[in-house]
């Protein structure tokens, strides 16, 4: 399918009465958008002036501050393209609208914009209604066969406040402007300008374009697990980001305590969408790899292929469990002899060994069960020693009473020697010290693994490197590091409990300071003097005076969640979520409890040996049957020059996938140059600096060749970019060089899905460099090649 591209309107003013009228509306649109930022900006100015003597003022000041400074970053980032879309309704259709509670009838123009604007007259009318209101919906539904009451739809294009075109459709006849009835698309103006326009290196949101297929999965209602499966170009990672936009809006109260996390695959990604949500309005949304997900920890360090497998497959789980139970040691056959009040305490596995039976009888967290394991173990040693001291000579009964076995344990406690070689055997863990205990110990990784082989031992064992250093944890460390968390205890829920209770205890003290202040109150104060007096404790009581050692933050829903390991959110988006492993799956799924997660994919492109080639294996552990899976079906971003020689590695990968329909043709054809031998990566740089493309340009070659075609890039023109395969998925181009195709495929075990990652990135050419034969699917581009031997 050609989509082309009707002419918008383009006359001035004096010409056009249609420019003028959308003018006018504009600028009042803008002039009340200046009196809602002034008046915030005023508001916030005097909130800050304002004095906070309570704290319970003080929340209140805060909470004002956060939200006009919500309000201001709302509005400056709505100001681009403000109002986009006009809906004039049919007489039928504006009597079948119901009256409002003041009598007022529906008006029979609707005007869509980014956010909803009510004018400051008497009567608050309308001068846009956000895009996510459900009156705006025909303006994404609407179609000649389908009209859905509407009789014109206009599309308003602006620049810096100024109307510079417009363009009509009259559905009930088909018309656009009056001269064409084949409309193919929603909104086809505006969606095939987008699509021909220049990349930035920024994602571009698609308020205006959003298509039918599109619109039912922004605001589908359903509250479980929704994937939307999609080729390449179908607009998968706009749809989930407007769906972000559309459930914040449309469940406002819910999602602005509990937040919406958005997963992506790689920082890049995070960086290229990183606008799209703000110019929608919504700025309170996480954005995070699987790398960033572990609080303090920001995962930068690279796996081999085969490492990445061994870490994702969920076999992890019972090494995990092995590495803590490997960490609840005994202290061996000859034990270990503690002197003790004159006297040798030998503790030795009978000991440690019932001290460890009672911890783990407990079933809690290694780390929260560590106050049980030194309790028994305590207790042990004290009957051991009131054994030693207090036995009769005659026939070996107990002398001691059971207070004098207390004191005993009472000191017992408070001996450093005793205490430290008891909790040496079941010590206290945190997550990154077990992980990197088993990469660099051999022994206690092969205690471990039980039942692998040395090859896989292998893969995993590493150098230990300083514990404060992020360098050697990779994206695939962070889910064991969340599964190690919940083994021990590392910032669990209980771990909160028992911070609770420390919290009691801090009140306590401070309620028995104030006692000790009251009872030591002056006595002798004649009674017209003492109400002139002010004591401690007629200013402030227990509650406050513990809090004033506490130093509290105010920060918003996504900067606390960003920090609390057991955070959850009300929803969840990821994206690529084909490359997430088994053991990425379960951390995910312990930030969403409810189970309301918007996943994106296309199994077709799964590079991750670990990652996901079917949905159903994915979820059914989780929600069995409960998932829906909904599928776009056309591709918006790949010209159908570039989509036969997709399509064939498409059906190689997935035969029984429907390739997606392109939208567009722009008649540039692939091509391939063959490099002379060593010579790649300089003779595609060489090709992006002497060629004269417009746009956005990028090289693409495999993981393993990164480092040395960026140094040869670099040597010829150190501004071309240059992107890895991995680090290329979800982003678009419009020009992409692919660098040594044979590469690619070979390797991994998923090549040819890498291939196909690397040719769909493109939104106007792909040109092949490559100095190996051409894969199969690829050689019909040599035809229109030529050799290269600089």
């Amino acid at each position: 399918m050609t989509a082309s591209n009707p002419s918008p309107t383009t006359a001035a003013p004096e010409t056009d009465p249609r420019l003028a009228e959308e003018q006018a509306h504009l600028d009042a649109v803008y002039a009340r958008l200046d009196r809602m930022r002034a008046n915030t900006r005023r508001r916030l100015g005097e909130t800050l002036r304002e004095s906070a003597g309570t704290p319970q003022a003080l929340s209140e000041r805060e909470s004002y501050e956060k939200m006009y400074n919500e309000d201001l970053a709302k509005f400056d980032a709505a100001e681009h393209n403000l109002y986009f879309g006009r809906l004039d309704l049919t007489d039928e259709a504006l009597a079948a609208e119901p009256v409002d509670d003041r009598g007022d009838a529906t008006e029979q123009v609707r005007r869509i914009g980014r956010i909803g604007i009510l004018n400051d007259d008497d009567r608050d009318t309308t001068l846009l209604l956000d895009w996510r209101a459900p009156l705006s919906r025909p303006f994404y539904l609407a179609t000649p066969a389908a009209p859905e009451g509407i009789d014109r739809r206009r599309h308003v294009r602006t620049r810096s406040r100024a109307v510079r075109s417009v363009s009509d459709e009259y559905l009930q006849s088909g018309q656009i402007d009056g001269d064409r009835a084949d409309v193919n698309v929603v909104n086809e103006s505006a969606l095939v300008d987008a699509l021909n326009a220049a990349r930035t290196g920024e994602m571009t949101d698609i308020v205006e374009t959003i298509q039918r297929e599109q619109d039912e999965i922004i605001r589908t209602t359903h509250r479980g697990v929704m994937v939307v499966q999609g080729g390449p170009g179908t607009g998968k990672t706009a749809v989930a980001l407007h769906r972000a936009a559309y459930l914040l809006y449309t469940y406002r109260d819910l999602l602005s305590r509990s937040g919406v996390l958005i997963i992506g695959p790689n920082d890049d990604f995070l960086r290229y969408i990183g606008q799209v949500l703000p110019s929608l309005g919504e700025t309170g949304v996480l954005l995070s790899t699987i790398g960033d997900l572990f609080p303090d920890v920001h995962a930068a360090g690279v796996d081999t292929r085969a490492a990445a497998s061994l870490k994702g497959d969920q076999r992890m789980l019972a090494v995990l469990k092995a590495a803590v139970r490997g960490r609840q040691s005994l202290p061996g056959r000859g034990g270990i002899t503690v002197p003790f009040d004159g006297y040798e305490l030998m503790i030795d596995n009978d000991v440690i060994g019932a001290a460890r039976s009672a911890a783990r009888s407990t079933r809690r967290a290694h780390n929260l069960a560590q106050r049980t394991f030194i309790r028994v173990a305590l207790d042990e040693l004290a009957a051991q020693h009131a054994r030693r001291i207090g036995s009769s000579a005659l026939d070996g009964s107990p002398l001691l009473t059971s207070a004098d076995l207390d004191d005993i344990r009472q000191e017992l406690e408070l001996d450093d020697a005793v205490v430290t070689t008891v909790t040496s055997m079941w010590p206290q863990l945190t997550p990154q010290g077990v992980l990197r205990d088993l990469y660099a110990d051999p022994a206690y990784l092969r205690r471990s693994t039980r039942g692998w082989t040395d090859e896989e031992r292998a893969a995993l064992h590493r150098q230990a490197s300083p514990a404060a250093a992020d360098a050697d944890l990779s994206p695939a460390d962070v889910p064991l590091l969340d599964e190690l968390a919940e083994l021990i205890g590392y910032r669990t829920d209980e771990a909160d409990r028992i911070e609770r209770a420390r919290w009691r205890q801090r009140l306590s003290e401070a309620q028995d300071a104030l006692d000790i202040l009251t009872g030591s109150a002056p006595q002798d104060l004649e009674d017209d003097l003492d109400p002139e007096i002010l004591m401690a404790y007629d200013l402030i009581d227990a509650e406050q005076l513990a809090q004033r050692q506490e130093h509290t933050q105010y920060r918003t829903t996504a900067e606390r969640a960003y920090t609390d390991r057991t955070w959850t959110f009300g929803h969840v988006i990821v994206d690529e979520a084909q490359e997430l492993s088994s053991m990425a799956w379960r951390m995910v799924m312990r930030r969403i409890p409810n189970r309301w997660m918007t996943v994106i994919g296309d199994t077709a492109q799964t590079g991750d040996a670990a990652g996901s080639t079917s949905w159903s294996d994915v979820f059914t552990p989780y929600v069995a049957n409960r998932w829906r899976l909904s599928e776009l079906t056309v591709n918006y971003r790949t010209p159908s020059e570039i989509t036969v020689y997709a399509n064939r590695l498409l059906e190689r990968i997935s035969p029984e996938q429907q390739a997606p329909t392109s939208l567009r043709s722009n008649g540039i054809e692939p091509y391939a140059i063959r490099a002379a031998d060593g010579d790649g990566a300089r003779a595609a740089a060489a090709l992006v600096s002497e060629a004269d493309w417009s746009g956005l340009t990028t090289i693409i070659t495999a993981d393993a060749a990164v480092a040395d075609a960026r140094a040869a890039v670099a040597a010829v023109d150190p501004t071309i970019q240059v992107h890895a395969i991995t680090a290329s998925k979800g982003l678009e181009f419009d020009n992409v060089v692919v660098l040594e195709p044979a590469d690619l495929v070979d390797g991994s075990p998923r090549g040819l899905s890498d291939l196909y990652v690397a040719v769909t990135r493109a939104t106007q050419r792909v040109v092949v460099v490559h100095e190996k034969d051409l894969p199969e699917d690829l050689r019909d581009m040599a035809r229109v090649g030529k050799q290269v031997t600089r």
